[in-house]
């Protein structure tokens, strides 16, 4: 499963989650119940298909993964 490249103007986005999910063999579905929080959005995190991110949500995966947030989504340039 490779990380999810998305191009901007000066650099790029990697949206890690879906690798990171199956590196720790845990599906979307008992994330989006563990953390309450809706499929859409994990989708979108997965897909980096978003206009912006909410800090909550990613605070609440990173807690639930016990993970940074670089390990979910990290900007390059």
């Amino acid at each position: 499963m490779e990380n999810k490249k998305i191009n901007i103007e000066s650099g790029y986005y990697l949206f890690k989650l879906e690798k990171l999910l199956n590196n720790k063999n845990i599906s979307i579905n008992k994330l989006m119940r563990d953390t309450n929080t809706d499929f859409k959005v994990i989708k979108r995190l997965m897909t980096g298909d978003l206009v912006r991110i909410d800090i909550i949500v990613l605070a609440r995966i990173c807690d639930y993964l016990d993970c940074n947030i670089t390990d979910i989504v990290e900007y390059k340039h």
